[in-house]
């Protein structure tokens, strides 16, 4: 029985590397479906939670495969059962180190341990988001050393994840995914994969284009993102309001798409997806000048809103230096637990260093520690209670959390950042409300 037969009647076992945000929403669909599963990853924490049943990740269900673990699920952090895998789908991180370039690391590894138990017939697929010619160039070069060939002895994809935290539109099953194969046949293979658990796969002719249309979809996302922070900034000095701009000019029905300011960009993939490309394109010769601007735009988003804070308490004849500031969300959107990349992060650590006295309440992070680029950031999110709400010199909203109650927080407040226009949202109009 081929691999394509074998998909089909669900006798194909499947191994997914990284049981993240990606890995693990990909892994319940497959597990519905009827397959079996192993789901592997080195954080054994992470293992040992679904082992007894439990999920890290507060957004993500895992109530329709708890009856399915140590059973049709398997989650372990013994890569030597890849070498039962007739399906192997890589779901790790695609970080920036710390001169903002591609760091790999996690998918080179991947691939390495993938090539200790790589046999003729495999599907290997990468999920991850990277730069063109990461599939059919380096993860290819690491499996062909072994003296197998992609294409030939095993078949070799690339399929972008497309995950929507707390998006209630759309799920892993019904979001079209782009498949693609290094070669014809691989392409048949990866397709038919995805088309039992996805209402609609998209083929395209290469690993390459499969990886550069990640990039724009994020990108185009991060370009416009920086174009309304940056006419935000600028109707702040003209004294305009950026956010009555964009509801008149969204009611054009053609040629405008509203993007939303905000206190800094977010999330695994658009602070960073950017910068695969930038990087990409030097190889090229190609200056990626427009995206770099972007980039320069919504790194800087930050910096403006501990100035709009350092502003509002002018007001009142404060300085930032020894003045108590509650941050309210430090995800990096609302309703989820997601702290990466959140731009709190970095307003934290702004914050602090210039002096102020900081404390956050997060409904969905309990703790808020653990981040490379923020080490000394270690922090508990304390209970939002009217006597913390009058003691703070200030109220700063970074995530628009709908568990916030925006007019108990406006009451006890003294003075409120608004870097979400959350609270005009919600019909609440004071003079206490600064937005930035």
């Amino acid at each position: 029985m081929n691999l394509i037969q074998r998909i089909s009647s669900r006798d194909a076992r499947l191994g997914i590397i990284g049981l993240g945000y990606v890995g693990l929403p990909l892994l319940i669909e497959f597990v519905r479906a009827g397959f079996n599963v192993t789901g592997l990853d080195i954080d054994e924490a992470k293992v040992n939670l679904l082992k007894e049943g439990n999920c890290y990740l507060k957004h993500i269900d895992i109530s329709p495969i708890q009856q399915s673990i140590g059973k049709q699920f398997l989650p372990t952090s013994d890569f030597s059962r890849l070498s039962e895998m007739d399906c192997i789908i890589i779901c790790v991180p695609t970080p920036l180190n710390k001169h903002r370039e591609p760091d790999l690391t996690f998918v080179f590894n991947s691939a390495r341990v993938i090539a200790r138990y790589l046999r003729r017939g495999q599907l290997i697929v990468l999920e991850s988001t990277t730069y063109p010619g990461t599939t059919s160039e380096d993860v290819r070069a690491i499996l062909d050393a072994t003296g197998l060939v992609a294409a030939v002895d095993y078949h070799l994809a690339y399929s972008a994840e497309r995950e929507d935290p707390s998006n209630t539109s759309f799920s892993t099953a019904t979001i079209p995914k782009v498949v693609s194969g290094h070669s014809p046949d691989c392409l048949v293979v990866v397709k038919a994969l995805y088309d039992t658990i996805i209402s609609e796969t998209v083929p395209v002719s290469s690993t390459k284009v499969a990886e550069a249309v990640k990039l724009l979809e994020n990108i185009y996302r991060a370009v416009n993102i920086a174009l309304v922070n940056e006419m935000k900034m600028l109707f702040d000095a003209m004294d305009i309001d950026v956010w009555e701009v964009i509801d008149a000019a969204k009611t054009k029905p053609f040629g405008f798409q509203a993007f939303y300011p905000g206190p800094g960009l977010g999330g695994h993939c658009i602070p960073i997806d950017p910068f695969y490309l930038t990087w990409k394109a030097r190889q090229y010769d190609c200056p990626t000048r427009f995206i770099e601007l972007a980039g320069e735009i919504n790194t800087h988003m930050p910096f403006f809103v501990v100035e709009k804070v350092r502003g509002a308490l002018n007001v009142s004849n404060k300085s930032l230096k020894g003045s108590k500031i509650l941050v309210l969300g430090v995800a990096y959107k609302k309703d989820i637990d997601d702290q990466r990349e959140s731009p709190a992060l970095k307003i934290i650590q702004l914050l602090i260093k210039d002096g102020a006295v900081v404390c956050y309440n997060d409904p969905h992070v309990s703790v808020c520690r653990g981040h490379r680029h923020y080490p000394d950031i270690d922090m508990t999110s304390v209970e939002l209670t009217a006597e913390l709400i009058e003691g703070a010199d200030l109220a700063l909203l970074i995530t628009d959390h709908s568990a916030f109650d925006y007019a108990f927080i406006e009451q006890h407040a003294r003075c409120i950042v608004d870097t979400r226009d959350a609270f005009r949202r919600n019909n609440i109009r004071s003079e206490k409300v600064y937005r930035a």
